[in-house]
């Protein structure tokens, strides 16, 4: 039987390579370079268009522990992310470009694996199938989707950080340092009172982007760097601004995160914008050591879809109306990386099971991924909102058990469960 995968992005990929790897064969639908998205720059697969960073690899943090569980069950994408890791403290975070070229040489040189670079516009494929084309799934296919599944269209709106270069940074202004670590892996800008004033009070009178159908809808846990000023003066100081976490009598501090291995090019951390490209230049030369700073890539913001998942989805990620078919990544409602790359594990170890008459796998509760799913697919929110891996989804399981301790048994109760499903596979 024929299986089908729809987007060649993180969750995309990673359910390919998983089927391929078990020897079926697959054809992957890319669309990118022929038809561009408002963010990718690439006709790459699993392009990361935001941030470069993947979150915390401690199990103090249940994006690590996410990672965990993921890698245990043989995610292909984060060996590779391993592979080509930047210092960036406790975090993983990427050179972009080497992990984007790595996974496409891997795609492209797989003989179970057929690209068919060509926009889908509707589910009428033979066979199997994991739609994962992600947020920005093109208009076309989602008012497809949406005719299908008759659902309205949820979104919200994403935004990434500008990226400059370490040589345009005036770095007597700076130190190195990370937030709680002793590790030098940041270029932090320190801001005084005054300094900061100044940079408030451009952020909340500059110009913004506002695409014609907006509506001010945005995910809280990425949140325009505008849109947190706007909020009130010491908003930023409690977000990406926090001085916390350092020695020294700081009112703010920016951090600038490396974006490739070479360490010519850093993002500005929680940066996210929707101000106009000029405003952008203007306002944040206004932080110190940036004033003649080289803009290698602008922020921006776009719409990003997905869909209702509660009224469509199974645990095993399958739709309710077509066990053939799967929707894995941000389009299922999660949010983040990592939590698309499980899913699409996920996704692609189920298809497999279909494939060779096999049961499907249901996560258990247990564990970060299948916490996480099982929010996506339970959930009796009428607006929900993309969910990203975090403690409070497991903590329905361990209510009775002490929050000092909690976290611990978390990641007890998630290995055992993993260790078991290890079998399965």
């Amino acid at each position: 039987m024929k299986v089908n995968v729809i987007g060649g992005g993180l969750s995309g990929s990673e359910a390919a390579l998983q089927l391929a790897n078990r020897g079926f064969d697959v054809v992957l639908f890319e669309m990118r370079p022929g038809k561009s998205t408002e963010a990718h720059k690439t006709g790459n697969f699993a392009e990361l268009v935001c941030s470069n960073s993947l979150g915390s690899v401690s199990t103090d943090d249940a994006r690590g522990l996410l990672k965990e569980e993921s890698i245990s069950l043989g995610s292909v994408l984060l060996d590779i992310a391993m592979d080509c890791r930047v210092p960036a403290g406790k975090a993983l975070a990427v050179d972009r470009i080497k992990f984007s070229s790595a996974i496409s040489k891997l795609v492209l040189s797989n003989p179970h694996i057929t690209v068919a670079r060509e926009e889908v516009k509707s589910l009428g494929l033979e066979g199997v199938t994991i739609l994962a084309t992600g947020p920005l799934t093109s208009e076309t296919l989602l008012n497809s989707l949406f005719k299908m599944f008759g659902e309205d269209n949820l979104f919200f709106y994403d935004a990434i950080s500008p990226i400059v270069s370490k040589e345009s940074l005036d770095l007597s202004k700076t130190f190195y340092g990370a937030r709680y670590s002793q590790s030098d892996d940041y270029i932090n800008a320190p801001m005084s009172r005054e300094q900061y004033s100044l940079f408030y009070e451009g952020l909340i009178n500059a110009e913004r982007h506002v695409p014609h159908d907006f509506d001010r809808k945005f995910f809280e846990s990425c949140l325009p760097i505008e849109e947190i000023a706007s909020r009130g003066f010491d908003a930023m100081r409690y977000g990406p601004l926090t001085p916390k976490g350092f020695n020294g009598n700081h009112f703010a501090i920016v951090q600038l995160r490396r974006e490739n291995k070479e360490g010519t090019l850093y993002e500005l951390v929680g940066f996210q914008t929707s101000l106009t490209y000029e405003e952008q230049k203007k306002i944040f030369r206004l932080i110190p050591g940036l004033q003649n700073a080289e803009f290698m890539r602008l922020g921006s913001i776009h719409k990003n879809a997905f869909l209702k998942s509660s009224k469509i989805i199974a645990k095993t990620l399958q739709t309710k109306i077509a066990k053939n078919l799967f929707i894995a990544g941000q389009l299922s409602g999660v949010e983040g990386y990592v939590e698309s790359i499980a899913t699409g594990l996920l996704a692609g170890v189920n298809a497999s099971k279909i494939l060779s008459g096999r049961a499907l796998i249901e996560l258990s509760e247990n564990t970060m991924l299948g916490s996480l799913i099982r929010f996506i697919v339970d959930n009796e929110l009428s607006n929900p909102q993309p969910m990203r891996a975090n403690f409070g989804l497991m903590s329905k399981v361990f209510f009775d058990i002490p929050k000092a301790v909690r976290k611990e048994a978390f990641v007890k109760k998630s290995r055992e469960a993993i260790s078991k499903l290890k079998e399965a596979l």
